[in-house]
């Protein structure tokens, strides 16, 4: 393994946008809130979150993920920044473009008494895009890259990145550890995997039947053939289950997060932090309680509300070239 290496992110990205504002009144139409926007805030989303967090954790950060080329993916290039290098791999299709409309104000949260009714509340959220990656043979730059990494995460969107073939066959190959954050509309993770971790629900949607006990989840380390899964539980913790054994990682209460804060982007720190463990050369239960452990200062900070940019004006969107 390449210990001085890159942290490699392998994935599906996607353009993360908050759109801000207030809602003071109902709509005529509907009982629905009007929205006053105030203000869009952009961040890298998917893997290219899960990059600029793994910056946090390693000197040098390589992202392989597709891009198109259009507005949303000039700005991603943009946000990602200069810490992230990027290989692209082409993308069929828009880049996907994801928008949370958040407001404040009494139709925000119309049932709601006491402090609840001054936060920000999520309307709705908007989807737009169908990009995916395509099975083209992985670029050299590409190949060169994994070949170096101390550590890989693949960071699974469901738009194409673990179902690629050349990807996958590299991977099963991998000197360095390899960790698999999961998505349900995702590849199976490739046998040999040094972790794979689910949420909760994802992980309850792969069992046959409702576990009655956490080494029930073990079952899934024994599906997909991979060393070991990190079922992530939220304020909870974590459950490190082998092919026979769990082992629970709980969250100190004084760390974690108040009701109702922001939790956006946790899994992905999580799996950034667990990847640099391993990279490190922490066993697979120290580098789940580290994850543990950055996933809730990280939502204690303001979780992806740290790596986002905001806009206070509403123009409509244009070719973006550089960020400042």
């Amino acid at each position: 393994m390449a210990a001085t290496g890159p942290l490699v992110v392998v994935g599906d990205i996607l353009l993360d946008v908050d759109v801000e504002g207030t809602a003071d009144r109902r709509s005529p139409d509907a009982p629905v809130p009007v929205v006053d926007v105030t203000g869009r805030t952009y961040r890298p989303g998917g893997a290219g979150l899960a990059a600029r967090l793994a910056a946090d954790d390693s000197a040098e950060v390589v992202l392989i993920a597709g891009f198109a080329p259009d507005e949303a993916s000039e700005r991603l290039r943009a946000l990602l920044g200069p810490r992230v290098r990027v290989v692209a791999l082409p993308l069929h299709g828009a880049t996907v473009r994801k928008e949370r409309v958040l407001a404040t104000g009494p139709w925000a949260r119309p049932g709601a008494r006491g402090d609840q009714r001054g936060r920000r509340a999520l309307i709705t959220r908007i989807d737009y895009g169908d990009g995916r990656i395509g099975t083209d043979p992985l670029p050299d730059d590409a190949l060169d890259a994994l070949a170096a990494a101390r550590g890989v995460l693949v960071s699974d969107y469901g738009r194409g990145a673990s179902a690629h073939p050349h990807l996958r066959a590299v991977l099963k190959n991998a000197a360095a550890p390899v960790v698999w954050d999961p998505h349900p509309r995702g590849a199976a993770p490739v046998p040999g995997m040094t972790l794979v971790t689910p949420n909760r629900g994802e992980a309850l949607d792969q069992l046959a039947a409702p576990p009655t006990t956490d080494t029930d989840l073990c079952a899934l380390t024994r599906r997909w053939g991979v060393r070991a899964v990190a079922v992530t539980l939220g304020s909870e913790g974590a459950l490190v289950c082998g092919r026979h054994e769990c082992t629970r990682i709980a969250l100190p209460a004084e760390r974690r997060g108040p009701d109702g804060c922001d939790t956006c982007g946790a899994g992905d720190r999580f799996a950034t932090a667990a990847t640099a463990a391993l990279a490190d050369g922490h066993d697979l239960e120290q580098a789940v309680r580290r994850a543990v452990y950055a996933a809730a200062d990280f939502v204690a900070r303001g979780a992806a509300g740290t790596v986002s940019v905001t806009e206070t004006a509403v123009p409509e969107p244009v070719s973006v070239t550089s960020w400042a």
